[in-house]
C-alpha cells in the first residue's frame, strides 16, 4: 500500500485536506496544493514515533494519559506537552537552556513564542498585575523535569498546561464527529489480522481508510447498509495487522491522532543505536554535540 499526497500541503496529509475542503477542491486546486500523486511505500517519507499500541489492542487517551486495554500506559521520560508560563521578567537563553528547551520550541517564527491577547489571556485565567497590565505569559513545550525547574524561578507565577480546547478538531476519523480530541481520544479498537468487525456507521468511520487504502477494497455505504468490493456485507475481516503511534512531544505531534492507523507494510524499521547527536541551538566550540547521547541504544533512551 502507498500514499496518495498533495505535493505542495502534505502536513495536514491528503486525507485530512479533502476532509477539510472536499476531494474535487483539494484536485483542482493546484496553486494551493500541488500535484496529487501517488507515492509507493519505499518513497514515503519516515517517521520516528513510538508504538503504544499494538494489534488488537483498545486505546483511549483521557486527560493527555494514554490508556491500554483500560491500564494506564508507561509515560516516556522525555514526553512532552505545551505550557502557559507567566512571568514577571524575561526569561534568558541561558535558562531554556538549563531546561532543554529549543529555540525552535521557544521562539518558533525568530521572536519568543509569547501571548498578548488579553482575551486570550483571561480566557486562560490569567489577570492583570496590580499596575493594570498583563505579566509576560511564554508558550512552549516542557518535559515533566523542566516543567519542575520552572516552578521554582521566583519570577513565574503561574504555569498552566495548554487546554485540549486550543488544539482544534481535525482528529482521525476526520469525517466523523464523534467528540474526540487531542488530549481525550477514544476508546479505539486496533485492527488485527483476521479479526472480523460489524459495519456499523461508526466502524465504517473508523476503518474505511484501512479497508480502502491499505487493503485495497471499494467501499461504499448506501442507503440500505455496506457494500465491499461491490456486495453488501454486514462484517469485514481485516488481512493486516495494524500499529498505533505517537510522538513523545504530545502537543506537537503529527501522529495516529492525525493520520490513524498504520498498517504492518508501512513499518519500516527500529531505531537501534544514536551514533550522533547535535544540538542545532549551539555552536561547535560550545557543546553543539550531545557526548551523552553518543552511542546510546535507543531502549535506554526512555
Amino acid at each position: 500500500a502507498g500514499d496518495t499526497v498533495a505535493t505542495l500541503v502534505q502536513n495536514p496529509d491528503y486525507y485530512t485536506s479533502v476532509a477539510m475542503y472536499g476531494r474535487e477542491a483539494v484536485r483542482m486546486n493546484k496553486q494551493t496544493f500541488g500535484d496529487i500523486i501517488y507515492r509507493p511505500v519505499d518513497k514515503r517519507e519516515n517517521y520516528v514515533k513510538r508504538c503504544i499500541g499494538m494489534p488488537g489492542d483498545s486505546l483511549s487517551v483521557r486527560d493527555n494519559q494514554v490508556y491500554i486495554n483500560g491500564k494506564k500506559a508507561v509515560n516516556p521520560k522525555n514526553m512532552q506537552f505545551n505550557y502557559f508560563v507567566e512571568t514577571e521578567v524575561p526569561f534568558t537563553e541561558k535558562m531554556f537552556r538549563k531546561w532543554g528547551v529549543s529555540k525552535e520550541d521557544y521562539m518558533p517564527y525568530g521572536q519568543p513564542s509569547v501571548v498578548t491577547d488579553e482575551r486570550t489571556l483571561a480566557f486562560l485565567g490569567f489577570a492583570p498585575n496590580s499596575t493594570g497590565a498583563y505579566n509576560m505569559v511564554y508558550h512552549f513545550p516542557m518535559t515533566e523535569e523542566a516543567l519542575e525547574l520552572v516552578k521554582k524561578v521566583p519570577s513565574v507565577k503561574k504555569v498552566i498546561i495548554e487546554p485540549d480546547v486550543l488544539a482544534g478538531t481535525m482528529y482521525y476519523p476526520v469525517d466523523y464527529d464523534n467528540g474526540w480530541s487531542r488530549d481525550n481520544y477514544g476508546p479505539i479498537w486496533i485492527p488485527k489480522r483476521g479479526a472480523t468487525i460489524e459495519l456499523t456507521p461508526e466502524n465504517v468511520a473508523l476503518y474505511a481508510r484501512c479497508i480502502r487504502n491499505y487493503e485495497h477494497n471499494a467501499l461504499e455505504q448506501k442507503e440500505d447498509g455496506v457494500y465491499v468490493n461491490g456486495e453488501k456485507s454486514d462484517t469485514y475481516t481485516f488481512k493486516y495487522d495494524y500499529y498505533w503511534m505517537m510522538g513523545d512531544n504530545r502537543h506537537n505531534s503529527a501522529d495516529s491522532r492525525s493520520w490513524g492507523f498504520v498498517p504492518e507494510d508501512h513499518v519500516v524499521g527500529k531505531p537501534i543505536m544514536i551514533w550522533l547527536s547535535l544540538d542545532k541551538d549551539r555552536s561547535w566550540i560550545d557543546g553543539k554535540i550531545r557526548w551523552n547521547r553518543l552511542f546510546r541504544w535507543v531502549d535506554n533512551i526512555k
